[in-house]
């Protein structure tokens, strides 16, 4: 208390001089107009400023959400495309029927926003982190994607962390689709360019052009159909000759991977499961 005593008595002159220059200042710009005009100018300028501010910055930490909400509408958004692809290349079905049930099928997939935590491109056989775990629903053999196209497989899961397997590993084997086509293959990634990955077992009698998509297959529990995997750019003959090994430009840039989807593909699941039984059932007749 002595100390603060002393030190309001050294600085009592300060202390004065605000308060005086406090009451000077209300009273000018309360009794007169001008001053109160540009007073008030003032302070919302400055406060104008200090809100934009503000909303910049809750926009800037709303980006996230947004950049998920997007990869989710994205992948929707894909698997419609998919579906009027294919009403259009159908003859003599009822198109409206044929829409209304593959639309209906889309809503029975639940996306599980994820962010990539950890991920490696330079490797032969990459892994990624997710922050997603057996707590937000996620198990081993899902799918995972982005706006732009195929992610990989779950691994492993923990509580709150999945491994994930992407494309870029040697290990990775997704089926894959020519999109409208219907002729399937199995996607590979040998290494080298973080762009480019092949599709093998093409049929030789398949009929296709450069540049078309390369989609999901939809043939396993894994990954709907209809997802963007890339883009036909080279045809080779396989190394036995009976079908064609196409080079495809990867539609994910995973050097740049940040917001991705996890698929709950539990439809697809239990209709595999149950095909496994039948013919488990018929192998042991």
């Amino acid at each position: 208390m002595r100390n603060l005593l002393e030190f309001l008595a050294k600085y009592n002159h300060w202390f004065v001089f605000v308060i005086l220059e406090v009451i000077g200042l209300v009273l000018l710009f309360q009794y007169n107009n001008y001053q109160s005009s540009v007073w008030f100018s003032s302070a919302n300028a400055v406060s104008g400023q200090c809100y934009k501010w503000s909303s910049e910055m809750a926009s800037f930490f709303s980006l996230s959400k947004m950049n998920e909400t997007l990869t989710q509408r994205n992948l929707y958004l894909e698997q419609q495309v998919r579906i009027l692809s294919d009403t259009l290349a159908k003859t003599g079905r009822d198109s409206a029927t044929i829409s209304s049930n593959q639309l209906s099928e889309l809503k029975q997939y639940r996306l599980i926003p994820a962010k990539v935590v950890s991920n490696t491109v330079n490797k032969i056989d990459n892994l990624m982190t997710i922050d997603k775990g057996s707590a937000d629903g996620v198990h081993k053999d899902m799918g995972v994607a982005c706006g732009n196209g195929i992610v990989g497989i779950v691994y492993i899961v923990s509580s709150h962390y999945s491994i994930v397997i992407p494309v870029l590993n040697s290990r990775s084997n997704i089926g894959c689709s020519i999109q409208g086509r219907g002729y399937f293959g199995v996607l590979h990634w040998t290494g080298g360019a973080t762009d480019m990955a092949y599709v093998d077992d093409i049929p030789r009698h398949a009929h296709f052009k450069l540049y078309e998509k390369v989609v999901t297959s939809g043939y396993s529990s894994i990954f709907p159909p209809g997802v963007l995997v890339g883009t036909i750019k080279h045809v080779y003959n396989s190394t036995d000759g009976l079908s064609y090994r196409l080079k495809v430009q990867l539609a994910t840039d995973f050097g740049n991977l940040r917001d991705v989807c996890v698929i709950d593909n539990t439809p697809m699941e239990e209709r595999m499961q149950l095909l496994r039984t039948a013919q488990d059932s018929l192998t042991n007749r």
